[in-house]
């Protein structure tokens, strides 16, 4: 056993309380306006806030069409990881697996501060290749959280800063497409539309009480280990919102509940400063009943908190139950304003676009989100006027 090992199995066991009690004293009133001044009460500063991308990326041309469009940050997938000869699929990444992944993507100018995990992404829970942590089913979650504890420490040792995932049992949740301009393709939910025949998943019969046991026992294991080694991890929110009287025998999406309540409970769970989001935008919009109004004062406040590690920029026509994605100019939400706020709550991290629209004469996307990188980054320019105007 690695001492390293040792480490992660006595802040466990001995540490969770008290490593809460540690970083919440690092997040002292984190949720009031910061007291360091350093944010709206400066005029004609201006945060550092870059173009960024989701997107795979397994050739340098690929790289250099993010780089072409004024993308400077990527979230890199370092390969999955293979089946150990006897012992099955291990879950954590060697140290050369992401630093071979970092340095590929840095070889063309780009930063490479996220990755996502090789599990716990946005998949129907029937379909993960590792779905013990949100079945709550030890001690298989047991072996898959000390298995997100190695790649945590693999990212500090190789310089990556932050760690995205999801808390997913219904995956994304679709009822079918609908035109859009130019002959784009726009995803649609329609609550009404769900094919209400389904079995439950493999989880069964989840409630609201069950669903946030299962988030909180991987958070109370994995943010002491994480906030020993400084690495942030990013949630994003489930998407979207579960329809009136649940679906396929889960009662309720917890972190997408309407008023975006989730969000604040989940930030609670553990106070320190590498416990927070990838915040997505459309998602929030996703669950709100009047998102054109709504979405504003919440995304200020998530943002305030200091623990919005990322953000998605997805727009939508509708509301809760009731939307399709579109473009990001023709939306309910404003995303200029969104970003003016983000400027405005000192936020400094990567801004990514999100869910574009699909087009049968843009098979790789490529058209598509070279409209989403320039949308964002003529956003933060004029966020960047605005400030050092004021």
């Amino acid at each position: 056993m690695s001492t390293n090992a040792v480490n992660r199995r006595a802040l466990i066991q001995g540490g969770v309380v008290a490593g809460a009690a540690l970083s919440a004293t690092a997040v002292a009133g984190v949720e009031s306006a910061t007291a360091s001044g350093m944010r709206k009460g400066r005029p004609g500063r201006v945060p550092r806030m870059v173009v960024g991308t989701q997107r795979r990326a397994s050739t340098v041309e690929a790289l250099r069409e993010f780089k072409r469009h004024g993308v400077e940050r990527v979230c890199g997938y370092p390969p999955n990881p293979p089946r150990d000869q006897g012992t099955g699929e291990r879950g954590y990444w060697l140290e050369a697996e992401v630093a071979q992944t970092k340095e590929f993507i840095e070889s063309e100018g780009l930063e490479m501060d996220m990755v996502a995990l090789p599990f716990l992404g946005s998949t129907l829970i029937d379909r993960d290749r590792r779905p013990a942590i949100m079945l709550g089913r030890s001690p298989e979650r047991d072996r898959d959280i000390d298995d997100v504890q190695r790649n945590i420490e693999v990212c500090a040792s190789v310089g990556v800063s932050t760690i995205k995932y999801n808390q997913s049992i219904l995956g994304v949740l679709s009822t079918g497409e609908v035109p859009g301009r130019g002959g784009s393709v726009l995803r649609q939910f329609r609550a009404s539309d769900l094919d209400r025949s389904l079995p439950d998943t493999i989880a069964g019969k989840v409630d609201a009480d069950t669903f946030w046991e299962r988030i909180e026992y991987f958070v109370d294991r994995v943010m002491p280990v994480a906030t020993q080694y400084r690495v942030r991890m990013a949630c994003h929110p489930q998407d979207p919102g579960t329809p009136p009287g649940g679906y396929r025998g889960v009662e309720e999406n917890v972190l997408s509940v309407p008023g975006g309540e989730g969000l604040f409970t989940f930030l609670r769970l553990n106070r320190s400063p590498y416990h927070g989001l990838n915040l997505c935008c459309g998602t929030l919009a996703e669950m709100l009943w009047n998102p054109a109004e709504e979405i504003y004062p919440i995304f200020r406040r998530l943002v305030r908190t200091e623990r919005v590690f990322n953000i998605h920029l997805r727009n939508i026509k509708g509301r809760r139950n009731d939307f399709v994605e579109c473009w990001p100019d023709e939306g309910v939400v404003d995303h200029a304003r969104i970003i003016n706020i983000a400027a405005d709550e000192g936020y400094t991290d990567a801004i990514d676009p999100d869910h574009i629209p699909d087009s049968d004469a843009d098979e790789t996307g490529a058209q598509g989100y070279a409209h989403g990188y320039g949308f964002i980054a003529g956003a933060i320019a004029g966020a960047r006027h605005r400030r050092t105007r004021t």
